[in-house]
């Protein structure tokens, strides 16, 4: 058997300065993926989650457009409760509720 031709990406993913910047991406990416997908369950608008969660609605909108890549924990915790979510830490069978 023949050695396995990486992809493009896996190949990409063996240098540590692109896997790091791929992942800070990646993590901003979901931030604001999980903002839309709260939203959209929850039939919220910017301005009506930014009235509920007491936040403005620039801090929304840049979460939601990408382009602020980092949330206070309270403030994201704040924003899953108007959205009808709370969020809990797993590991193995212990469970912390936030």
């Amino acid at each position: 058997m023949g050695k396995k031709n990486l992809s493009t990406f896996e190949r990409e993913m063996q240098d540590d300065k692109f896997r790091e910047s791929f992942k800070k991406g990646y993590r901003e990416f979901l931030l604001s993926e999980v903002l839309l997908s709260l939203m959209e369950e929850s039939h919220k608008t910017v301005r009506g989650l930014a009235h509920e969660a007491g936040l403005s609605p620039t801090i929304i909108q840049r979460v939601r457009s990408g382009e602020q890549c980092d949330l206070k924990v309270s403030n994201f915790l704040t924003i899953a409760a108007a959205c009808g979510y709370h969020l809990c830490l797993e590991k193995g069978n212990k469970r912390i509720e936030l």
